[in-house]
């Protein structure tokens, strides 16, 4: 089996939108008033959630004007909530037909369809036009690529001179051995941890310049307990969130990445660069 069949193997649900809508019915939302916040425990499938988010993409200062590039889009949960924030058209792009086929439905749910566009394909051979994104981000993706050098030439390619790539990947920080599964990855071999300095390297021999390298450990580690904590108030899990696209055992892959976490083994990190020409 290909490293793509791997992946997408790994990511498809099966009845995933059915999943989905069952969950906010359970959780007592109607399909016809939804705004994206109700989709914002399925949406967000990168360490920190809906806050991470926002963090990371909520200060690009856009326009209406600005057409983004989000590469492995999976639900298309960030292109729905940068595009409400700012009203700019957003393009995603997943290797996980059934992510790309359900995220098209959902923002026709929530009345983004005309400013989001979600195709099915490969980070590594986009089928877009040179120059044709004002800018780019990839959350927790580049753990499924190991060819980080194309990826980061073939965004660069996409882009307009001047555009910013952002990326928020989970990164070795140091050698040791990591339990399978966790969210990206049911076995060693799929999965293509690297390094910042490794991320760095790449992109500067794609023609970026590298404007920020921000390690986000703390920031996890302080989310995950307040996680913890609202659930045991609770008593009880969601209707909706990441168990509905991990199916079982999602437990176990939360579980395993947040013991490489605190042992240092992973960090999640955020780079951005910059397309110079």
């Amino acid at each position: 089996m290909s490293d793509k069949q791997l992946v997408t193997t790994h990511y498809t649900h099966g009845d995933l939108l059915t999943s989905i809508e069952n969950a906010l019915v359970n959780s007592g939302k109607s399909l016809h008033d939804l705004n994206i916040e109700d989709l914002a425990n399925v949406d967000e499938f990168h360490i920190g959630g809906r806050q991470a988010t926002d963090n990371i993409l909520g200060c690009l200062g856009l326009s209406e004007q600005d057409h983004l590039l989000d590469i492995g889009c999976g639900l298309g949960g960030a292109c729905r909530y940068v595009s409400n924030r700012y009203n700019n058209p957003v393009t995603g792009i997943d290797l996980t037909e059934e992510y790309v086929e359900s995220g098209n439905v959902l923002c026709s749910w929530v009345k983004l369809d005309r400013r989001i566009k979600l195709y099915t394909g490969s980070a590594l051979d986009m089928p877009f036009a040179s120059g044709s994104f004002n800018g780019a981000y990839m959350l927790h993706v580049g753990m499924n690529i190991e060819d980080k050098a194309k990826l980061c030439a073939e965004v660069y390619r996409v882009l307009k001179p001047g555009a910013y790539f952002t990326i928020y990947d989970v990164m070795r920080e140091k050698t040791g051995v990591i339990s399978y599964p966790v969210p990206w990855a049911d076995r060693e071999s799929m999965n293509f941890l690297a390094s910042s300095e490794h991320y760095a390297d790449a992109l500067t021999r794609a023609g970026f310049e590298i404007t920020l390298v921000k390690n986000h450990s703390q920031f996890a580690l302080d989310f995950f307990k307040k996680e913890r904590e609202k659930n045991q108030v609770k008593n009880a899990r969601s209707p909706l969130g990441l168990h509905t696209l991990m199916n079982e055992n999602s437990g176990i892959k939360v579980k395993n990445m947040l013991q490489a976490l605190r042992e240092g083994y992973i960090a999640p990190v955020e780079i951005k660069a910059k397309k110079l020409r």
